[in-house]
């Protein structure tokens, strides 16, 4: 079975979950279709997503768990895609992304955002991460942060067509 035959079989599933908190995310299915709008723009298709809100301590833990590393953090994500292991040029992604909802309300805070703003940031930055994009260099972080800007203008229109449509009714 070829690529293109298998991306056809898959079916997109995006869940937004809690691990020790009582988050709970609004306009999901708002969110969901700007997620894969954002990762086919970088060629990608979506199969699972977990996303797993959580608080500092609970992320702290995974932190140190799994990279070895003892500082609090915004976003994990655990990249499960199927092109890992076949390394083909159109990605089909999966994978878990645990986000604290501490840190993304005190970054909203110290970056001016609302939280909701910061939330939509993180979110992203985890999807753009399993379409590819890394963080670490310098210029990495600046191709980071404007992929980043670029999806949230395209949420924000998304919101724009939704409220247009709801009011037209």
């Amino acid at each position: 079975m070829n690529l293109v035959a298998v991306k056809e079989k898959i079916k997109t599933s995006i869940h937004f979950n809690n691990a020790d908190n009582n988050y709970s995310v609004k306009n999901r299915n708002i969110l969901k279709q700007w997620i894969c709008q954002i990762a086919g723009s970088y060629n990608c298709s979506v199969a699972q997503i977990d996303f797993i809100f959580c608080s500092d301590d609970y992320l702290l833990q995974i932190n140190r768990q799994f990279l070895n590393h003892n500082t609090l953090t915004d976003i994990i994500t655990f990249d499960y895609s199927f092109s890992q292991k076949i390394k083909c040029a159109n990605t089909i992604i999966s994978g878990e992304i645990y986000i604290s909802i501490d840190r993304v309300k005190e970054n909203a805070v110290k970056f001016g955002n609302s939280m909701v703003q910061e939330l939509h940031r993180v979110i992203i930055h985890g999807i753009l991460h399993l379409c590819g994009l890394k963080d670490k260099l310098k210029d990495d972080q600046h191709k980071m942060r404007k992929a980043e800007d670029k999806a949230l203008l395209t949420l924000e229109q998304l919101f724009i067509e939704y409220h247009q449509r709801v009011s037209s009714n």
